[in-house]
Order: structure tokens, then sequence, then C-alpha cells
């Protein structure tokens, strides 16, 4: 089996020695970029299957790098986490909102950031599926095998949290779901995640869903349903 690839992006040499030396004594094989532009040609030309990627860069900053790598088909499902020295809710939920699997703020714990990557590169492998449990409601159709969603018969692109809040919720319809039980599902119980950030996921998924957006519910004080 493969070791897995992971590009690690930081303009701080030390933190990138110091990432790339733990993440290799996991058994991967990194490589180490300092600026967004290399990230990009990079990621294009050999993309990898995860990027570590830092929020303060210089020239095109973090956010504007995870805003192209989604709108870029040949690398929109690439896991990506996040590393950010501001510790801000604002910083974390802006990258969130551009699709970043996960966060880590620096100074940080390299023991710690490499059970992340481990965590999202498990979350995101494709389990399998005998294709019995496509769920289709009106104009929305979910493949979970595939982690595939149409609406009006045409793909929509989501991220991996995305598509787990999606087939989480429709495949109860009427239930209604906390946010700490929306994240404890998605992420695990060990993700630290605020409302906040939760709330930004499903308007990310309204959007993208178009008219089948309507289908997610606002429970006010308690949470979100799939309407039955």
């Amino acid at each position: 089996m493969s070791r897995k690839k992971i590009l690690v992006v930081d303009d701080e040499e030390d933190i990138l020695e110091l990432v790339s030396f733990n993440l290799s004594k996991e058994g991967y094989q990194t490589t180490c970029v300092t600026t967004g532009e290399e990230t990009l040609k990079i990621t294009r030309k050999d993309p990898p299957d995860l990027i570590v990627l830092d929020l303060m860069l210089p020239g095109m900053d973090g956010l504007e790098v995870a805003k192209s790598i989604r709108n870029d088909s040949r690398t929109a499902d690439i896991p990506i986490v996040m590393l950010t020295a501001k510790g801000e809710e604002a910083d974390v939920v802006a990258g969130l909102e551009l699709g970043a699997d996960d966060y880590v703020t620096k100074p940080f714990s390299p023991r710690i950031l490499a059970a992340r990557v481990k965590a999202v590169l498990r979350r995101n492998e494709t389990e399998p599926s005998n294709g019995t449990d496509i769920l289709s409601i009106h104009s929305l159709v979910i493949h979970p095998g595939r982690r595939e969603v149409l609406v009006d018969k045409k793909p929509v692109h989501l991220t991996y949290t995305e598509f787990g809040i999606l087939n989480y919720l429709a495949q109860r319809p009427g239930w209604v779901f906390t946010r700490s039980q929306i994240v404890d599902e998605v992420k695990g119980t060990e993700y630290f995640v605020t409302d906040r950030s939760v709330d930004v996921q499903i308007v990310g998924l309204r959007r993208k869903l178009g008219s089948a957006g309507a289908y997610i519910e606002t429970v006010r004080g308690v949470g979100y349903r799939f309407k039955e």
C-alpha cells in the first residue's frame, strides 16, 4: 500500500521542518512549500492526499489558496487541514466556509496535528456500498457510497463535512439534531468546533444545493432537521 502524500504549506522553515519530520515519522510522504502560488502549482500537477495549509502566507494567503483549490474540479476533493496562528473564531469560520476539513491553532502539538491528519484521511476514504442506500427526495439524489449528490440530475460538489451533514440529516427526515450531535456524527467527539462553525457549514450547504437547500430547516434554539 503506497504512502499517503501530504503537502505542507508554511512560510516559516522551522514549522515546515517540524511538521514534515513528525508526519514522516507517521509514515507519510511529505512535500514542503512556502507560498500559495507554489501550492497551487504542485497541487494541480501532482495532487496530494491532503494539504496542511497555513493561513498567514506572503502574497496569496491561505484562504485564497483554499478557495482556489475548492473551485477547481481537479483539486476540489483534496482534504485541507488549516494552520492558524490567530486562533480567532472568524478565521476558523472563514476557512471552514471555504471547505477546510479541520484546523489546528499555533502553537500546536505535532502529535495532535498528526492525529488530526490521520482522522481527516480516514474520514475522507469512500466507504463501499452496494448501491441500495441511495436517497431520492424530489430533485435531490444522495448516494452515500460514492459521496455523490445530484440536484435536478446535475452533480453538486460538497466538502466532506457538507456531505456528512446532508447525509446525516436526510437519513432521518423529521428528526431534530442539535449542533453538538451533528459535530459528533460528522467529525467525531474529539473535534472542537463552535456553534457558529456548524451554522456556516449549513449556510454553505444550502447555497450549493440551490432550491433543494430548502429541505434543511432551522429549528430555532435547537438545531436543524431535514423536511419529511
